[in-house]
């Protein structure tokens, strides 16, 4: 996320702490800072809330705060069934805000090269995808330490478009991976936000379904390996580079 905190707060319909921080990066890996959206129920009225999660879900009963290296994303088909992450889909679900994500594209040839693609939105608004968030509690802190508590999130994925999609992004997409991060719709985000809502197989199935209608609002462009290696983090990363999809 390159974006201001103002500019995501704003397209987010979102408020935020003044002290919020979120540090500018091209090149997100999991077990790093991540904006999610949410939203609570304070003194009986909704508020929609900007803060700063450690990308990789650790649930409230985990004994090691390493569990989220391993769940960084969630398998829709599954997400209400694993304990990983059943408990939260009921209640604590959140959109992660990007401008875009990297995708691989391997070859036929097994030994050739992988080439790296910028996944973002056409008109360069954010994506929103599903997620889920959970508090963990550091054991071995004092209460009223600043860092006994721990914020961190996952990103729901699904199957990819199918070989016959009915436009081109979605055809690519398709090639490019079996898996889909799951991405919100205006109208689709402010359901699965709704901490009111407990039916979370049905909230599951909506976002599944309207996933490809949002992507097909996608754009898809070959940037350059240097993404591969986390060190490297700047704007150049997503221009485009030599090469045909």
């Amino acid at each position: 996320m390159a974006k201001a905190i103002g500019d995501l707060v704003a397209e987010a319909e979102a408020e935020a702490d003044a002290n919020l921080e979120l540090r500018q990066s091209w090149n997100v890996a999991p077990t790093t800072d991540v904006p999610i959206v949410l939203e609570r129920l304070i003194e009986g009225e909704l508020h929609r809330q900007v803060h700063v999660a450690k990308w990789g879900l650790v649930p409230g009963w985990a004994k090691d705060p390493a569990v989220g290296v391993r769940a960084f994303n969630a398998r829709s088909e599954t997400v209400t069934e694993k304990p990983t992450f059943r408990s939260a889909v009921k209640v604590r679900r959140c959109a992660v805000p990007v401008q875009g994500y990297y995708e691989w594209l391997a070859g036929e040839n097994p030994k050739a090269k992988k080439r790296p693609f910028y996944v973002h939105p056409t008109d360069e608004s954010l994506i929103f995808f599903a997620g889920l968030y959970e508090w963990w509690k550091d054991p071995s802190k004092e209460d009223g330490d600043p860092e006994q508590w721990l914020l961190s999130t996952t990103i729901l994925t699904g199957p990819s478009p199918g070989p016959d999609a009915d436009s081109e992004v979605l055809q690519q997409l398709h090639g490019l991976h079996d898996r889909l991060p799951i991405p919100l719709s205006k109208e689709s985000i402010e359901q699965w936000l709704d901490p009111g809502e407990k039916n979370a197989a049905w909230l599951v199935e909506m976002v599944r379904a309207g996933a490809q209608e949002v992507a097909a609002g996608w754009d898809l462009r070959e940037v350059d390996p240097a993404v591969g290696n986390v060190r490297n983090n700047g704007p150049e990363l997503i221009e485009p580079h030599s090469g045909l999809f």
